[in-house]
């Protein structure tokens, strides 16, 4: 018999038993941060091959947006306030990968100061620079290069976008 809501305690244990058995899923949040001249900030991990957007994975129970904040404060040394959500792309498994929902965030345009200053913190990444959009997609690779075509339609139309493995639907 399932309990009711008038039973507090037992409605949460039921709840908490649901709650138990249902799928996470893996949060990704990138930023789009751009240069006065319209170039798109890239980081280069060390963790893995090629070129990235700033950002990383989520902790447990982290709202994306926060994460975006915390990677780019732990990565770039940058306090982000304002971000505008641009992407929410749902990737399948792949590989040893469970299901993932990957965001892609506005950041702004960072002023020259900014830009100039900006350099790696800690040991995630090897390397950054400014590249144009052009530039931008073609060291990105695959879905990722995918997300940010679809981040800066984003931007131009100012409304976002919800992708499935990178696709827009539809």
């Amino acid at each position: 018999m399932r309990p009711t809501p008038a039973d507090p305690a037992a409605w949460n244990a039921y709840l908490a038993e649901g709650n138990a058995t249902q799928a996470r899923k893996r949060v990704a949040a990138d930023v789009l941060l751009r240069d006065p001249d319209g170039r798109v900030l890239l980081v280069k991990p060390t963790y893995k091959p090629g070129w990235d957007l700033p950002g990383g994975m989520s902790e447990a129970n982290e709202a994306p947006d926060d994460t975006a904040r915390r990677e780019i404060k732990e990565e770039l040394g940058l306090d982000l306030i304002r971000l505008r959500p641009l992407v929410i792309d749902w990737v399948p498994p792949h590989g040893p990968w469970d299901d993932q929902i990957a965001f892609i965030f506005d950041g702004g345009t960072l002023t020259h100061d900014q830009a100039a200053s900006v350099r790696p913190h800690g040991d995630e990444l090897s390397e950054l620079r400014f590249a144009s959009p052009a530039q931008v997609a073609d060291v990105l690779r695959g879905r990722l290069r995918r997300r940010f075509q679809a981040a800066r339609q984003a931007v131009a139309e100012g409304a976002p976008r919800y992708l499935r493995d990178g696709a827009p639907l539809g």
